[in-house]
């Protein structure tokens, strides 16, 4: 089974999609903006609160699919860097954790 990453990379060599790595920032740019506008106009400019919309799935996986064609244009592993975040994350909140946690003078339990 092909890999998300080999899905892109495969279908955006057959359309010729690949782009310099300033060019797709662009486009990013504009597929997020399109998303945004989605979701402005399914809560009426933040009146109403956000249901996904018929093309909520569709905009999203645009602006992901442009996201791995960046990763795959400037030599990233988005696999392994996505992971690598996520695992930042958690480290980050289990030091929040241990931070928030009251702190005894004494170098022992006190049970």
């Amino acid at each position: 089974m092909e890999s998300l990453t080999e899905v892109v990379t495969r279908t955006a060599d057959a359309a010729e999609l690949h782009a310099p790595v300033p060019t797709l920032l662009l486009e990013l740019q504009s597929l997020l903006g399109r998303l945004t506008v989605t979701v402005t106009e399914a809560t009426d400019r933040g009146r109403r609160p956000f249901r996904p919309t018929a093309d909520w799935s569709d905009r999203l996986g645009e602006l992901v699919y442009g996201v791995y064609l960046l990763a795959d244009q400037s030599g990233v592993d988005v696999d392994a860097a996505v992971r690598s975040t996520a695992a930042n994350v958690q480290h980050r909140l289990q030091r929040a954790a241990q931070q928030a946690q009251p702190q005894s003078d004494w170098p022992f339990g006190s049970e």
